[in-house]
């Protein structure tokens, strides 16, 4: 749990919503041993938490020596992809973006806190097709991301949250059906602790030598409950639940759980 996050304060729609960081600030930590946590679903579900696809190690070989750098230590691959090797020194999920053609393509992926998808899945994908799910995207947003990746600079750290409510507290998260399919047997009088906020950090940074750029994905969850206990903070939740756009909504799922946050939120 973290509560130090809190996107649905800025906005409660679709929009591009990065801000520069300091360099400094590219990874948040919090969690003690990232490497004991996804050896279990890399050794479990491969294919869903880990891809790449030919021509992509030298990005790989650029990101690892960028991340040890950040965290003032040596890491050796010891024979593992580098990107995979990367991606167990950190909580954070990296993906690996590069221009191929005249599209940026997904080209490596350590993803062990999914939001309902899998690295089999995504791999190769282009902007365009990750977002597709997204509704609107493409018309109002992807040139505007496209012409972001093309023009970020080795100086720049740039940062974005979102958000969505599950209810589920479990990080990784390939598949939605189930969770949904269990909504109607929770108890509105236990919903506050039933339901997770699930926030994502992103951040951007382009490697120098490669060129490619290293997309980073942190999954927070905090309890309902945690937000309630905070009477301002529960208000400011509950204004941008009821004011949410109906695009961010739907896609969202948001819906489903109405009636169960209601209760949470008017207090009966």
């Amino acid at each position: 749990m973290s509560l130090r996050h809190a996107p649905w304060e800025e906005a409660a729609e679709f929009r591009v919503g990065l801000r520069p960081i300091p360099i400094s600030d590219w990874f948040e930590g919090g969690d003690a041993d990232p490497a004991k946590r996804k050896d279990g679903l890399l050794a479990a579900h491969p294919a869903a938490v880990w891809s790449e696809i030919p021509g992509s190690r030298p990005a790989q070989t650029e990101l690892l020596a960028m991340l040890a750098g950040a965290l003032g230590r040596e890491i050796s691959a010891d024979g593992r992809p580098p990107l995979l090797a990367a991606a167990q020194e950190v909580a954070d999920d990296l993906c690996l973006m590069e221009k191929r053609g005249d599209a940026w393509r997904l080209t490596a992926l350590s993803l062990c806190a999914g939001s309902f998808f899998t690295a089999s899945e995504v791999i190769g994908r282009s902007l365009a097709e990750l977002h597709r799910p997204v509704t609107g995207f493409e018309a109002r947003l992807l040139q505007r991301v496209e012409r972001i990746f093309d023009n970020l600079r080795p100086d720049t750290m740039l940062e974005r949250r979102n958000w969505s409510l599950v209810n589920s507290p479990d990080l990784h998260a390939p598949d939605p059906t189930p969770m949904r399919a269990a909504i109607p047997d929770i108890d509105p009088n236990r919903a506050a602790d039933a339901l997770f906020a699930r926030i994502e950090r992103q951040t951007l940074r382009r490697l120098p030598e490669t060129g490619a750029v290293v997309f980073t994905i942190r999954v927070w969850i905090d309890p309902l409950s945690a937000i309630a206990a905070d009477t301002e903070r529960l208000a400011r939740f509950a204004r941008a639940w009821r004011t949410a756009h109906p695009e961010f909504r739907a896609y969202k799922q948001l819906h489903l759980y109405d009636a169960l946050v209601s209760r949470v939120i008017d207090g009966v």
